[in-house]
């Protein structure tokens, strides 16, 4: 049985309680804080959505870095825009040399991403940053590249209080997920690449 649309008085008064409910609870928001926002699951947007809130900052003229931990030489739009236009204010570094099974080298990939996580101690501690993201560091942190436990202990004792850090990858391990203030996973429901379809340019990079 098809449901009545509600007739427009009684929408109005629906939303203005609402309203009045929604009001009251964002008035109870007042605190601020650096967050920890972790992006993972199999399904594709981790790393888009992460450089949507870099792309924010950057309007905001809010200085902020960006390090990525697999990708290196690929050639992606968000860095290309980036780095041409907005360099004094993100400082992008591509540090990976590619993901596992291109580099077939584990003594390579352990140096490249222990690297990697020194300039995002750096880029973390410089307190004009106000957002760091450590795009596909839970790739690093899934093989053991760098030692989750440095990485918690990091995040909670040593992060300054304002700076928010975003860490990127599919499967994040437990011990980041548990001292995250934000986490979202994104779930595969469908991918062209499954039907044969290649990563285009302004969809995948």
């Amino acid at each position: 049985m098809t449901e009545k649309p509600q007739s427009p008085d009684r929408h109005a008064s629906k939303m203005a309680k609402k309203k009045v409910a929604r009001d009251k609870m964002m008035a109870q928001k007042t605190s601020e804080k650096g967050l920890i926002i972790v992006h993972t699951g199999a399904g594709k947007g981790k790393s888009s959505s992460a450089f949507g809130m870099i792309i924010r900052c950057i309007a905001h003229e809010m200085p902020c870095a960006v390090v990525q931990f697999i990708k290196g030489a690929w050639s992606t739009g968000e860095r290309s825009l980036i780095e041409a236009n907005f360099s004094d204010l993100c400082p992008f570094y591509a540090m990976g040399e590619g993901f596992t099974w291109e580099t077939q080298n584990r003594e390579r990939d352990v140096l490249a991403a222990g690297k990697a996580w020194e300039k995002a101690k750096e880029m973390i501690l410089d307190e004009r940053n106000k957002m760091v993201l450590l795009d596909e560091i839970n790739i690093a942190l899934r093989y053991d590249y760098i030692d989750i436990n440095d990485v918690v202990e990091f995040l909670v004792n040593e992060k300054p209080d304002m700076t928010h850090v975003v860490l990127t990858g599919r499967n994040a391990k437990e011990e980041l997920i548990e001292i995250a203030d934000l986490v979202t996973e994104m779930t595969l429901v469908k991918h062209p690449f499954r039907s044969g379809i290649k990563g285009q340019k302004g969809v995948e990079f």
